[in-house]
């Protein structure tokens, strides 16, 4: 059975200004969504869900109902504030999505395979893809084998501000032991630091692994997500801004010991959009892929 592509695709790219999903960015138009579903495609996924806010949806259709209709087995889902577990009702003060774990949920009942997900937003190239179908294609794979693509934190960074990356902590046999979200990492005169809401500073490895949001999935990963969205809605403090995020359910997954998350590593080369800035390096980079011949022009 072929694995399912999961794209994470509900941001409003507030940072950058617009939706970002649908800015065209390779020479006929192509946007990052094209090369991911392209990649994925001939990597061997056999279907993607897109997870896009239903205010979004005219417009994403637009560019891509079409274009996919004839070749590419996919579907959307909306992610809405309202979305929740039974008996959980959303508080009327809340006005951004719940975060990553909460997009990955509202897409359960359309998966019944292994999965990837990934970032709308993030170009992760054919090789990354391929890897990842090939662990998520295995005839024993079980549930709570889960798997991560891992990059240099320095190759991740934007010069026009702050990301946020998932930091790793990998064992010698290459298993994630724990993750932790940075949210405010930036380059300062040529080191790397986090700074928190305070204005601290912690400095960070420009080697460390860390995640792009190119995670391979079990279905058992839909139940433990419920599990933690319940206990995260009926505990947070903060009902307007707080989010949970993947790496949250990983992470608690590996602690109660009901999964393994492998890391990965690929030979492709990471690039994305974050700020309107970052559109010019992922324009030269996509036209000199296809200028080498990586990809055919157009795309589809």
């Amino acid at each position: 059975m072929k694995p399912t592509l999961i794209i994470l695709a509900a941001g409003m790219g507030s940072r950058y200004g617009g939706l970002k999903q649908v800015d065209g960015l390779g020479p006929y138009g192509e946007t990052i969504i094209d090369y991911s579903v392209y990649d994925a495609i001939r990597a061997g996924f056999g279907k993607v869900i897109f997870v896009i806010r239903r205010s979004i949806e005219e417009d994403f259709m637009k560019i891509f109902g079409n274009r996919f209709s004839r070749d590419v087995n996919f579907d959307i889902v909306f992610q809405e504030l309202n979305m929740l577990p039974d008996n959980i009702t959303c508080p009327p003060e809340r006005e951004k999505p719940w975060g990553t774990a909460h997009a990955v949920w509202v897409a359960r009942k359309m998966v019944n395979e292994p999965f990837a997900v990934i970032n709308a937003d993030d170009f992760y190239g054919y090789d990354t893809f391929k890897t990842l179908a090939n662990e998520l294609s295995r005839s024993n794979l079980k549930n709570g084998q889960y798997f991560m693509v891992g990059f240099r934190l320095n190759n991740t960074l934007s010069e026009q501000g702050s990301v946020s990356r998932g930091a790793c902590e990998v064992d010698n046999a290459s298993f994630l032991k724990s993750i932790v979200e940075f949210t405010r990492i930036q380059r300062v005169d040529g080191k790397i630091f986090n700074i928190d809401d305070s204005g601290n500073r912690i400095e960070l490895d420009g080697s460390m692994l860390v995640s792009m949001n190119f995670w391979g999935f079990t279905q058992d990963f839909f139940t433990l997500t419920e599990t933690l969205l319940k206990e995260f809605l009926n505990g947070i403090p903060d009902h307007k801004k707080s989010e949970i995020y993947i790496p949250t359910v990983v992470n608690r997954a590996i602690q109660d010991g009901l999964a393994t998350c492998k890391v990965l590593s690929t030979t492709s080369e990471w690039f994305g959009v974050t700020y309107p800035g970052d559109k010019i390096h992922v324009v030269d980079q996509l036209r000199k892929l296809t200028l080498n011949g990586v990809y055919p022009s157009p795309l589809w």
